[in-house]
């Protein structure tokens, strides 16, 4: 039942009930720094109003620790990411296209991937195509080109998703990751490079949030 005040109120949080008729999707709950019992807690209340339930950057012992008192609680360990749907989702019919330069961005677009399935996007991947040898992303265009939306996480230098726009249509999400050497920044370079792309129909998320790209790229494919 939809609370009055448009919260259920359990003390030490407020989870916003009204957060699905509002944006499309229910409240998703971000994991690093809550104590274990308030993060069960909150869990177990979204599961118990028939909400679907979300959980970012969700490591294995604390997956494991849920897993218990929500057994069909399930996980993509590479994205860091805990997922339990309230019914199944229509799949829409746009196609989101999520690419990575390297294999160290892959944890970052499986965040981004795993948000998008959930929230009942048709997802196609695209992995270690980055700018350092440029023929592996080329011989894709006919993928980049079909695409609805196109979402590109990369770190270093972050120079992809200017090199992606410039040979699409499709909207670009881009998400610089704190993949990299020193003088990266753990991904300030890339971050500040994606700001500062020159090829228009660039926006650009936080670093490593591969789930505000996902949940941005799902508002324009249902839209």
């Amino acid at each position: 039942m939809p609370h009055k005040q448009g919260f259920c109120d359990l003390g030490f949080a407020k989870f916003d009930t009204n957060r699905k008729k509002r944006k499309g999707f229910a409240e998703v709950i971000y994991c690093p720094g809550k104590d274990l019992s308030h993060l069960k807690k909150i869990a177990q209340k979204v599961v118990k109003l028939k909400e679907d339930l979300l959980l970012t950057k969700l490591d294995k012992k604390t997956f494991s620790f849920l897993k218990k008192v929500i057994p069909a609680l399930k996980y993509n360990p590479l994205g860091k990411i805990g997922y339990l749907l309230a019914k199944p989702k229509v799949i829409s019919k746009g196609r989101v296209l999520v690419l990575c330069a390297g294999t160290s961005d892959i944890s970052i677009a499986e965040e981004a991937v795993q948000t998008l399935e959930v929230m009942g996007n048709r997802v196609e991947k695209l992995y270690d195509v980055g700018v350092a040898g440029v023929h592996r992303l080329m011989s894709n265009l006919d993928k980049l080109k079909t695409a609805q939306v196109i979402i590109v996480v990369a770190g270093m230098e972050g120079a992809l998703p200017s090199l992606v726009s410039g040979l699409v249509r499709a909207p670009i999400i881009a998400v610089p990751t704190s993949c990299g050497y020193g003088s990266s920044f753990s991904g300030l370079a890339a971050l500040l490079t994606m700001l500062n792309g020159c090829s228009p129909g660039v926006t650009v998320v936080n670093i490593d949030n591969g789930f505000g790209a996902g949940y941005f790229a799902s508002l324009i494919n249902r839209g």
